[in-house]
């Protein structure tokens, strides 16, 4: 798929993303971050033909999305679905089918066997008969994903698919993307989680209003690229080849008050304890450089075994990838624990 030049958004407002030009050649896993408003819902709205295009031109498969709308999977925001709608498990994913059959309400038997497939495959096959409100958030998720599975799309795209659930639900999902990937199928998901998602991609793709970095973690979530697509300043370290992005928060609540120390500073990623400290992470400057001045910050960040041990996601991440386990599930013994890790 190809963005160029383009300017888009809805009507009656101004463009969302403008001067949008971005490649993703098939195959590629991406991952799109940005601040809430930056674009990210828009510019997937965009490849489906969903939102209007007032410059440019989208590409998918070398068509462009005005000359009809493309065949791709797409799983919106949970948050956006009408969960009243008076439809079981079974029929929301065979929903996916009916792009292959509008011209007749039935589906054959073939299409029903591909649904089930996958919702075995997804753990939800057992709530087949189970109507769509009755179900968890993570149980919701995996039946929109079947639904976007269901028709074998070469393309992927994904609002937010792992936002709100456990990290069970999360691990899973991502290895199922992952084996997908590998399978050929393209994959573009939007997220909010830099360190326990887009960490672990290919290749990210920073968003606010335009592409502000594009690349490999270690390239584009950089202190510079952050603060121009997030407006905050935060801090970027480098442990055991993993990029990881943390703030400078500080403690609240009555407890911090009555302390006096309201400015005092608090790990960001998630405080592990135990025994046996890995490699000190490594702080990088504003300008993306590793610098060893990270004694102390390894300390109060990185109590425990090693961060960031788990290896990536997507094409040419290696076939390591470690499934069955947790993700960001905290402390594995001897393993790769931080939040995020795969």
């Amino acid at each position: 798929m190809e963005l160029c030049g383009a300017a888009c958004g809805y009507d009656g407002s101004p463009p969302v993303l403008s001067g949008l030009n971005l490649t993703v050649e098939r195959g590629e896993f991406v991952g799109l971050l940005g601040p809430s408003g930056a674009g990210k819902t828009t510019l997937l709205r965009t490849l489906l033909g969903a939102a209007r295009l007032f410059n440019g031109d989208a590409l998918v498969e070398g068509r462009s999305v005005r000359e009809r709308r493309p065949r791709a999977g797409y799983v919106p925001q949970l948050e956006a679905i009408e969960w009243r709608f008076p439809v079981t498990v079974e029929q929301a994913a065979l929903m996916g089918r009916t792009a292959e059959r509008w011209a007749f309400p039935w589906h054959s038997r073939r299409d029903k066997e591909a649904v089930f497939e996958m919702m075995e495959r997804l753990g939800i096959a057992g709530l087949a008969k189970r109507h769509i409100r009755e179900l968890s958030g993570g149980q919701r998720q995996r039946v929109f994903l079947a639904r976007a599975l269901a028709s074998s799309p070469r393309l992927l795209l994904l609002d937010e698919p792992v936002m709100g659930v456990d990290i069970k639900t999360r691990d899973d999902a991502l290895h199922l993307l992952h084996d997908l990937n590998h399978q050929g199928v393209t994959i573009l998901m939007t997220t909010h989680e830099i360190n326990a998602v887009a960490a672990h991609l290919p290749r990210v793709v920073c968003l606010n209003g335009s592409v502000v970095a594009d690349g490999p973690p270690r390239d584009a979530l950089t202190p510079a690229s952050l603060k121009r697509a997030y407006g905050a300043d935060l801090r970027v370290i480098e442990h055991d080849g993993m990029t990881m992005v943390t703030e400078s928060p500080h403690r609240f609540g009555a407890s911090a008050h009555a302390r006096g120390d309201e400015g005092a500073l608090t790990p960001s990623l998630s405080r592990q304890t135990g025994e046996g400290v890995g490699q000190e992470p490594r702080l990088r400057d504003k300008d993306g450089r590793v610098s060893d001045q990270g004694e102390g910050l390894g300390d109060d960040l990185h109590r425990g075994e090693r961060v960031g041990g788990g290896l990536h996601i997507g094409k040419g991440s290696g076939d390591g990838l470690r499934s069955g386990e947790g993700l960001g599930d905290g402390i594995r013994s001897g393993e790769g624990g931080d939040a995020g890790a795969v």
